[in-house]
This record gives C-alpha cells, sequence and structure tokens, in this order.
C-alpha cells in the first residue's frame, strides 16, 4: 500500500485512550506495508524508556514505535515533562536532560520546546511514509491555548487532520465530542476531521442513533466505534493507569499476593505489569500499611523524587512496616527509588537539594546524586538466567557485598530484602518465574509458575487485538483518505453563542 502524509489523535480528556488507538493504528498500518512512525510532541509522565542510542522518550512512544515495529528514537517524544512536584516538572528535551521548569517559567520556556518539537516532527516526516501524531490531555483546554504546540497548535503548524477520540465508558462521549470541537476557534475546527468511540460494550443499536445526531450537529463522521479491550492495558503512560489492572487478575487462582507502595511520585510503574500479567499472582497498588503488611511479597517502585517518597514513607507509617517485613524475613523488593530507600545514606545535593539523608537502612548501600543522568540497558545473569534492563536515574548506588549480603544484578539482596536500580526486569519471563518462586518460598506460599504465554507474546498479541480491531470497527478507507489527502476543506463551523446572547433570542422569540 502507498500512502505518504499525517494524523493527529487528539482526546477529549487525557486517558480517553489516544496513545492505545495511536498504537493499534501504528500495527494496522505496519501490516499494510507502510512505513509509519509515532509521535507526541510533549509528554508528561514519569513512564518512560531509554531507546538504543540512550535517548529516553515516553513509554507510550516506545510501545507505539514497538507497534509500527521501527527502532524507537528521541525524535517521536522530543519533549519529555516529568513531574517532580505540583509545580516543577524535570524537562527531557530529544531524550536527554535539559533542565527544570517551574509554573512561572512555562510560558517562556515552552517557546524553545516548541521549536525542538517543531524540528523532530520535520525530521521524522522526511523519514517515514507516514507519522501518527498523539496529541496530549484535551484540545479543548483552551485556557492552554497560547503556545499550544502539541493539539491544535501542531494541527496547524503541520497541516494535519484531526481525529477525536472518546471514551465512551467514563459516559457522556457524545457530549465530549460535541463540546470539544464547540469550544475550539473557527481556524482550529477547520482541522477537526472525525471521531472515534472507544471502549464501547453493549448494543451497537441502541448507540446508532446517537452518532448519527453527533454526526449531523457537528458536520463530522463518525468513524468508527472500538470495542472494550479488557487486555489492552499494558505499558501504560502514567501511575494513574495502574489502576486499570489493579486486581484485574486476581482470581480463584491467584494465590501469591504482591503489593506495591503507590509513591505519591511513582515513576516507570509499567515495572508492575508483568507480574500483573502472571497467572497465579495479583498485584495490588496501595498507601495502606495494613494491605502491605498483610501482602506476600510487598514492592518499593521507583520514585521520581526518592528523597521526598521516603519522608513520606515514615510520615504514612508504610516505613515501619518495610522494616518490620525484613525483621520477620517476608519478601521487600526495590527498584531503582524504591533501591534507593533501602540504602544507608542517600547524599542527594542534585534532585531535592536535602543533602546527606538517612534511608532505611536494610541494605549496605549508599547513594549519591550526580549531575548527570544515567540511561543505558545492562545485562546480567541471576541464577543462570539472562536479565536485560534498563537505568533511569541520577542516584549513584555503590554497594558493599558482606555483612550477609549477596549481589543481585546490579544491586543487593540480604535475606528477604532484594534491591536493584535495573526497571524492566520481569519482562524476562525466566527471571520473574524464578524471582517470583524464590520470594514465595520466603512468604511461605506454595506458588509454581504456570505454563503460559511470555511477556513479550502478551505485548504483541495485544498490539495485534488493537489492530484487528481497527480493521474491523473503523472506516480505514475513510481514515487512509484524512492521512493522505490531508485537511478536508469546507468543515463546518460549530459557533457557541454567550448565554447573554441566547437568552435576548429566546426572548425576542416569544
Amino acid at each position: 500500500m502507498t500512502v505518504q502524509g499525517g494524523l493527529l489523535i487528539a482526546g477529549t480528556t487525557s486517558d480517553a485512550g489516544k496513545s492505545t488507538v495511536t498504537a493499534g493504528l501504528c500495527r494496522w498500518l505496519a501490516r499494510q506495508g507502510v512505513r509509519v512512525a509515532p509521535f507526541k510532541a510533549q509528554n508528561m509522565s514519569n513512564n518512560s524508556m531509554v531507546c538504543a542510542d540512550g535517548a529516553e522518550i515516553g513509554r507510550a512512544q516506545w510501545l507505539q514505535a514497538v507497534a509500527a515495529g521501527v527502532e524507537p528514537e528521541s525524535a517521536m517524544n522530543p519533549v519529555l515533562l516529568k513531574p517532580g512536584g505540583d509545580r516543577r516538572s524535570h524537562v527531557v528535551l530529544r531524550g536527554k536532560p535539559w533542565g527544570e521548569l517551574v509554573a512561572g517559567d512555562w510560558a517562556q520556556g515552552r517557546r524553545a520546546l516548541a521549536t525542538a518539537a517543531q524540528e523532530a516532527l520535520a525530521e521524522l516526516r522526511e523519514r517515514y511514509d507516514v507519522v501518527l501524531c498523539e496529541g496530549a490531555g484535551s484540545p479543548a483546554e483552551i485556557n492552554l491555548r497560547d503556545g499550544d504546540y502539541v493539539n491544535m497548535g501542531l494541527a496547524r503548524a503541520a497541516g494535519l487532520p484531526v481525529v477525536v477520540v472518546g471514551d465512551i465508558d467514563r459516559g457522556g462521549v457524545l457530549a465530549a465530542m460535541a463540546g470539544t470541537v464547540a469550544l475550539l476557534g473557527r481556524e482550529d475546527q477547520a482541522h477537526v476531521a472525525g471521531f472515534l468511540v472507544n471502549k464501547f460494550r453493549g448494543d451497537a443499536a441502541l448507540l446508532e442513533p446517537g452518532l448519527r445526531s453527533l454526526s449531523e450537529l457537528t458536520g463530522r463522521p463518525v468513524l468508527g466505534v472500538l470495542p472494550w479491550l479488557p487486555d489492552a492495558w499494558l505499558d501504560s503512560e502514567d501511575a494513574l493507569a495502574m489502576a486499570g489492572w489493579a486486581g484485574h487478575r486476581r482470581g480463584p487462582g491467584a494465590t501469591l499476593r504482591v503489593a506495591a507502595v503507590r509513591l505519591p511520585r511513582v515513576s516507570n510503574a509499567t515495572d508492575l505489569d508483568p507480574l500483573a500479567a502472571e497467572p497465579g499472582v495479583s498485584v495490588t497498588v496501595t498507601a495502606d500499611p495494613d494491605v502491605l503488611a498483610a501482602a506476600d511479597v510487598v514492592i518499593l517502585p521507583g520514585s521520581r523524587s526518592t528523597v521526598d517518597d521516603l519522608n513520606w514513607l515514615r510520615e504514612n507509617g508504610i516505613a515501619r512496616v518495610i522494616e518490620a517485613r525484613a525483621e520477620e524475613g517476608r519478601p521487600v523488593l526495590g527498584i531503582c527509588g524504591g533501591c534507593q530507600m533501602l540504602a544507608g545514606t542517600i547524599t542527594d545535593d542534585v534532585e531535592s537539594g536535602a543533602g546527606a539523608v538517612a534511608a532505611l537502612g536494610l541494605l549496605p548501600l549508599t547513594v549519591r546524586f550526580a549531575e548527570e543522568k544515567t540511561l543505558t540497558r545492562p545485562a546480567g545473569r541471576w541464577r543462570g538466567h539472562r536479565v536485560r534492563g534498563y537505568e533511569i536515574h541520577h542516584g549513584i548506588t555503590e554497594t558493599r557485598p558482606g555483612d550477609g549480603a549477596e549481589p543481585f544484578l546490579d544491586g543487593l539482596r540480604r535475606g528477604a530484602v532484594w534491591a536493584t536500580m535495573w526497571h524492566g526486569v520481569f519482562e524476562n519471563d525466566d527471571f520473574r518465574r524464578a524471582w517470583l518462586a524464590e520470594a514465595a518460598a520466603q512468604a511461605g506460599v506454595a506458588w509454581r509458575p504456570a505454563d503460559a504465554p511470555g511477556f513479550a507474546a502478551r505485548r504483541e498479541a495485544m498490539l495485534d487485538d488493537l489492530a484487528d480491531a481497527i480493521e474491523e470497527h473503523v472506516d480505514t478507507g475513510a481514515l487512509l483518505a484524512l492521512v493522505s489527502g490531508g485537511v478536508p476543506p469546507g468543515l463546518p463551523w460549530i459557533r457557541l453563542g454567550r448565554a447573554d446572547q441566547a437568552d435576548q433570542a429566546d426572548q425576542s422569540s416569544v
């Protein structure tokens, strides 16, 4: 198939399904022989991935590149914002640390980021037949329209048609779609060319009259209604999406209870996905000390702000639970920031500026934060199993084997306390199952690995399911016409009147 062009996938809300739909479209186009690349001008997420060249990008764009069958690269997500607090974000520009932005600096800093994003998109369009762009949040956030370069600002600058995705499972999807268009200015509305309904389950005949009315009211077609796909939950973009699977895999056969600490500034929560996919394992994400105390295995995940989250552990009584588990020989695993929290001391003049801080002291580790960020994809072995992972951190961890501790990947294990700086280790099937079996034995649980597909195979099956849904439930002919033909001419402007004007019109008609 010969197709050239681009498309922007926007959403009525965050988590409407933009990332999922874009991944499905990438896989579907790749099946047709189209060389396609994903793109998101600006992503705000603490779930990221390291590319082969050492660049850091959002996990969603990495997954979309996998779906497209191309090598992930920094141009696919040129601006990555990693929230470090309520008003500041660490900025990753073209895969490398760029600095921090606080709320007051945002308008000025955005200009430099917008230029870099537009240049990255131009690069991709020169090298690929099609570039599928994903928006951020909602284009109807009109308070953010000035200087926007990821939603309608990007569509206008690059001449892209826009398809708006809405999540029908939330309710109110027809109003959300119509309202999204109506809130946009005339020039922005001229780029919105259609809608996609996502996560539908029910009788399609009952929905059809509403879709027809939506098209009549807006002058734009509904290009498809995608069904609810229960397995489309891997590689989530942010920690909120963890709720999509927390308990999702729990059932009568779940014998090993894993509880992950819901840190306020959690990062790379996708480390938990392979555990949630493992038969016989239930995964709960919680900030309840009692739930953590009762679990068979507790995991301290990564953190965007280790010292701040360590203080939060102490304030909420979770630190005492972790320490008690260590004394009782009940499994605890720290990953990256969680690993650092298990150390003796943390010296941080970079991330929090707190200086020397006493950590939980459960492993003979010391941590020193460095200005330069570590972005690598290490490999090693444990119990004869090959393990690959990736590292994203400023904290340099020094291990001191001995005193009852033994090496564990790049970290340490002492008794039932385990720690590593490597993300992604549970995606290695043999390692994951061997480690779970050992942790289950420490917890006194008779869990054994089941004969089930590996995690990579599950991911590929999910991407194929998404592409199948696109092919079956979307008007792909109309979609391809948008991609190759650009913005359709003559799209109507929906005028949203002011309330006082509407009142006057009503009175004059009486």
